[in-house]
């Protein structure tokens, strides 16, 4: 056997070997590395987007949590508003039935008293007539006195 001659045929039997891989295995190895190299570059994109998103989402959420702390802050506001007005408005009922009462009260004092001066009249009226009757010795007509001290009040 000749060294050379051996060379030669591994030589050739590596060419084809390696013509056969370009041939048939080297394009499907290359197509599946292209196919994951483009999955891992969808998946890296995706991620991008998810984080995008994420910030997005973040800033949506901190706007909203801000808003509702201003409707919030607004509602309180309404609230605190409404209840100093039903507080002003329970003043000036009061108010108003302190001066309702007050005035029932007054004229009810005023009644009284106007009964009571009639009251006093007439017992002045009995007691004048009476000691009138003591002092003169003699009867005098009831009607006609009451006649003149009611003259007299009139007057008075």
């Amino acid at each position: 056997m000749n060294i050379n001659l051996t060379l030669i045929g591994q030589m050739l039997a590596f060419v084809a070997f390696v013509v056969f891989c370009m041939k048939y295995v080297w394009p499907p190895i290359l197509a599946a590395m292209q196919e994951r190299e483009q999955k891992i570059a969808e998946g890296l994109a995706a991620a991008e987007q998810a984080e995008q998103d994420l910030e997005l989402a973040k800033e949506k959420a901190v706007e909203r949590l801000k808003e509702a702390k201003e409707e919030a802050s607004s509602i309180v506001d309404a609230a605190n508003r409404r209840a100093s007005q039903i507080v002003e408005e329970a003043k000036d009922t009061a108010r108003l039935e302190a001066e309702r009462v007050k005035a029932a009260a007054q004229a009810e004092i005023e009644q009284e008293a106007n009964r009571a001066r009639e009251q006093l009249r007439s017992q002045v009226a009995v007691l004048s007539v009476a000691g009138a009757e003591k002092i003169l010795g003699a009867s005098i007509d009831q009607q006609a006195h009451a006649d003149l001290v009611d003259k007299l009040a009139a007057e008075l």
